[in-house]
């Protein structure tokens, strides 16, 4: 009996000794909304201090060194123009297995960096035609290795819906047809909240998880009735945080304000739901309190965490600056973004192919009928090597860490 006795006491010893991973976290210790802050399980203040993984799961052409050709689908239908669907099905099948891996992660977790935001279209989680696939998409699959990868490596996720059904926003941003559709399409919308929802459901016991941003950047400034869709937004919002919280109760959701997330003067019923905050995008702007302290004043009125979703794409001097004075303010962020092709704006860079020229000059080329499409396209051997040496010039082993971008993100290259 003493042994016995013995053996539970030591391993009673040897369990209470185990170091406390996000892995250990009860389905009860998530992130949490406290007044204007965020606070961990332990009751320890959380600031986001972060990166964004864009372009992995929703390609921008800017960060291919496009410039007509902006957004997934206009990528994905002069590719497939140039060489076909068989060699772009394949090429977007190795992007999303390369661009970011659990070596990416690993490394931004050396840097210091405490969280990502993961930038995602809606149609991995439909039977839609995107990225090589029109059906059994790979969406969850994606997420999951994500989520391994963040709990070993001890970072958070929130988890953004850059594109939602029918375009939230109206521009190249969203991947939708010029207009947001979301906002007079109930087909859209419902589609919206089922598809919230069922990621809410997956996920609602994973801690590593910090959080929903909802709509990326709704409603560009472009429209001629404005105040008539700013006035729909809220309301949207509300629909899909009921249907996440059906299944859903531990997680933070984010609400971004309208034209770029700058705009919160469109929210009325502020505090609707126990766990949210709100999310808020700044570009190009100086670097003094005046540029940040209508948003400062907007959070001190709710009394709700605000943080910067999306700031960056400067110099190293401006990133330096502008993370400073956020810091100041006790505004977390997440900069944009984690890798890009050529330019030192990010944290890891991309060396451009050999003969990526050759891809870019066709996508500037008229296109709109057979004919010009004919007449405008490369040599498709050419373009087959091209595209082969991106992905391997975008692994992590490849790529050249940015290190004047890093210490200005106050972290360690």
């Amino acid at each position: 009996m003493k042994n016995i006795v013995s053996f539970f006491f030591l391993l009673f010893v040897l369990v209470g000794c185990q170091p406390k991973t996000m892995h250990d976290l009860s389905s009860n210790s998530f992130i949490k909304v406290d007044g204007q802050n965020l606070k961990k399980p332990n009751g320890d203040k959380f600031l986001i201090k972060g990166i964004n993984l864009g372009n992995w799961l929703n390609p921008e052409g800017y960060m291919f060194s496009f410039k007509e050709v902006s957004s997934a689908r206009l990528i994905d239908q002069a590719l497939r123009e140039m060489v076909g669907p068989d060699v772009v099905n394949q090429f977007w099948k190795d992007f999303k297995d390369n661009y970011v891996t659990r070596e990416d992660i690993n490394y931004i977790k050396e840097t210091g960096i405490n969280s990502i935001r993961l930038p995602f279209h809606y149609k991995l989680f439909t039977d839609e035609d995107y990225m090589g696939l029109s059906k059994n998409q790979d969406g969850f699959a994606r997420i999951d290795s994500l989520i391994s990868w963040c709990r070993d490596a001890g970072l958070y996720i929130i988890l953004d819906m850059h594109d939602a059904p029918g375009g939230q926003t109206g521009d190249n941003i969203d991947d939708s047809y010029g207009y947001p559709w979301l906002f007079s399409s109930k087909e859209s919308q419902q589609l919206f909240c089922e598809i919230w929802k069922k990621i809410a459901a997956r996920y609602k016991n994973e801690p590593v998880i910090l959080g929903y941003d909802l709509l990326n950047e709704p409603l560009a400034p472009y429209f001629n009735n404005m105040d008539e869709l700013n006035a729909q937004l809220e309301p949207l919002y509300k629909l899909a945080v009921k249907a996440i919280r059906e299944v859903d109760k531990n997680h933070v959701v984010l609400l971004g304000g309208a034209q770029w997330n700058g705009n919160f003067k469109v929210f009325n019923d502020s505090k609707f739901d126990s766990n949210m905050m709100y999310t808020c995008h700044r570009y190009w702007c100086d670097t003094l309190q005046t540029n940040l302290q209508d948003l400062i004043d907007f959070r001190n009125k709710v009394n709700l965490p605000l943080y910067m979703g999306e700031t960056g794409e400067n110099t190293d001097a401006w990133v330096n600056a502008f993370r400073s004075l956020m810091e100041k303010n006790n505004m977390g962020w997440h900069f944009w973004p984690y890798k890009k092709l050529k330019t030192s704006s990010c944290m890891v860079k991309i060396k451009e192919p050999e003969n990526w020229d050759m891809i870019i000059k066709y996508t500037e080329q008229p296109r709109g009928n057979f004919k010009q499409i004919r007449e405008a396209r490369p040599d498709q051997e050419l373009v087959k090597k091209a595209l082969a040496q991106f992905i391997e010039n975008c692994r992590f082993k490849s790529c050249t860490k940015n290190e004047g971008y890093i210490k200005a993100l106050g972290m360690k290259p």
